[in-house]
């Protein structure tokens, strides 16, 4: 850093990035809340291909950053290319202000918000690591604090775009006339609301480009090697070029069902490959921790399948089945959009989050902690419980065929729960048990496999299609209570097999331990510790 240059404190360069995730964020779930209803209720979309659109769309967006982290950490520097990230995203969200109420329209803006989010995330995260490198007590509070960025920027757009959507698709009778005069008219009725309520997304990144521009200088000596050589034209020209050339292809494989399943499945057999050529290539030092995450990001993969239900399956139960009414010890308070209701997942994360940080700390002085595949374990019975509770809905209506909004409740606090024990630690483990030089192919396998985890929740919520002759709701509650049943009994059997891989990763994990151990060796005649290079 150059002498002249005033010291920034690392408190100030993390509020920096902390801030344009919260408000990138804030688009994403803003976006996220509405989609599977835009397309069912605007674009008239059928539930099967809404729910594979949406599932492949996820799998894209999830997919990405393991190509944006490497344009950021060889090419165009990490604070180049998510600044970039942030400003296509909000040229994404901006198309889909757009009221092209087409099918090949939205497409292309998801293929826009593919390629942003892909240049976005992993630098984003990545800088807050620079931040706080080599401070290994810092770096865990910081994406504490990281992770709740995330849940603040979603609970936020999640409660606000789903009553701005209605706001201004309900039919006019004066609203906003004092602003806007006899044009107020234009704005309501007509379907627009979901256009505007896009907008708030747009303009959520927006206001994060603001905070970062005031703030810029708190990151400037923060970055990759390509952030410290001199801006390239060109090298911007080449990464939009190949942003382009991936919207398109994003687009195609949104269009055509069986080009995302195959694309799908490739990434899939890739991931495997990928463990399987590091676990044959690797010392035998390291086999024992690749081979436990192998099998960590195969539990990922599966819960993922449920998580993806949130935007799905239980999106559209919400809308359709679940009594909106918020009564409580009999008073009714407020109604919620059925959109709304996915909020309750950030909304339980942070009362969940310091109960398990406490637990955690209370067992680990005691040095009874639990093993990170052991609360895997307890995060699939978790999330079966929750599954039951949506399944038991028909047995608490409040009028034929709407259930007690009490069970989403009981059901996101279960998933939540789960969510933290298990999405929680994903990245814990890649960081625990797979080698430092093998960090990067690592963090984009584990990328890649939720993706693919996504496209399979899309799938899994098609059980749950209701066809376009059944428009009662009593009708439509055995649809989507036999299938949150069934994801029930299939997350108890999760939880067998996570518990019966419990002692061959405890196996593992002491081989694991043993040759970490027996690469501190003493030096002679000296009792102090030294490192062996490992062969």
């Amino acid at each position: 850093m150059n002498a002249m240059q005033p010291t920034v404190s690392r408190t100030r360069s993390f509020s920096t990035v902390f801030l344009i995730e919260m408000w990138e964020r804030f688009g994403y779930y803003g976006m996220q809340a509405l989609i599977i209803y835009y397309m069912v209720e605007r674009l008239g979309f059928p539930d099967t291909p809404a729910n594979l659109t949406w599932g492949a769309a996820a799998a894209l967006i999830y997919v990405s950053p393991a190509i944006g982290g490497w344009v950021g950490d060889k090419f165009l520097g990490t604070r180049r290319t998510m600044l970039l990230g942030a400003i296509v995203l909000a040229c994404g969200y901006a198309l889909m202000v757009v009221p092209a109420a087409s099918s090949g329209f939205l497409f292309l803006a998801l293929g826009v918000i593919v390629v942003g989010n892909g240049l976005f995330k992993a630098n984003a995260g990545n800088l807050v690591r620079k931040i706080y490198e080599g401070d290994d007590a810092k770096i865990d509070s910081a994406f504490t604090l990281y992770y709740m960025a995330v849940n603040i920027g979603s609970t936020f757009s999640m409660l606000l775009t789903p009553v701005i959507k209605n706001y201004f698709n309900a039919p006019y009778r004066g609203q906003l006339s004092g602003l806007l005069g006899a044009n107020a008219a234009n704005f309501f009725g007509d379907g627009l609301g979901w256009h505007i309520a896009f907008a708030v997304c747009a303009v959520g990144l927006l206001v994060g480009l603001g905070n970062y521009a005031v703030m810029r200088h708190t990151l400037s000596h923060i970055g990759s090697e390509p952030d410290r050589q001199p801006f390239k034209l060109w090298k911007l020209a080449a990464v939009l070029a190949g942003g382009v050339a991936v919207m398109f292809v994003s687009a195609f494989i949104l269009k055509y069902g069986t080009v995302a399943k195959i694309f799908v499945y490739v990434a899939g057999a890739c991931v495997l490959l990928i463990f399987g050529y590091l676990i044959a290539k690797s010392h035998a030092s390291e086999k024992p921790g690749l081979i436990i995450a192998l099998i960590l990001v195969i539990e990922t993969v599966f819960f993922f399948i449920f998580y993806q239900q949130m935007s799905t399956s239980l999106n559209l139960f919400a809308l359709r089945d679940v009594d909106p009414a918020f009564r409580l010890f009999g008073m009714h308070l407020f109604n919620w959009d059925p959109a709304q209701f996915q909020a309750l997942n950030p909304l339980w994360i942070f009362a969940l989050s310091p109960i398990l940080a406490f637990t955690y700390t209370h067992f680990a002085r005691r040095g009874q902690d639990l093993s990170i595949a052991a609360k895997f374990a307890l995060g699939f019975a978790a999330v079966a419980i929750g599954f039951f509770v949506y399944g038991a809905a028909g047995m608490f209506t409040t009028s034929p065929g709407k259930t007690s909004q009490w069970i989403m409740i009981g059901g996101y606090g279960f998933g939540a729960l789960g969510e933290l024990l298990t999405s929680g630690l994903g990245l814990a483990f890649v960081a625990r048990y797979v080698p430092a030089r093998m960090g990067g192919f690592m963090m984009g396998a584990y990328f890649v496999a939720s993706g693919v985890s996504q496209y399979l929740g899309g799938v899994v919520a098609t059980f749950a299609s209701v066809p376009e002759t059944i428009t009662d709701p009593v009708q439509m509650m055995p649809i989507y209570t036999r299938l949150f049943n069934w994801l029930g009994a299939t997350g108890v059997a999760c939880t067998i097999i996570a518990l019966a891989v419990l002692p061959l990763i405890r196996k593992l994990d002491a081989r694991h331990a043993q040759h970490a151990a027996e690469t501190v060796i003493p030096e002679s005649g000296q009792g102090v510790p030294t490192v062996v290079a490992e062969r």
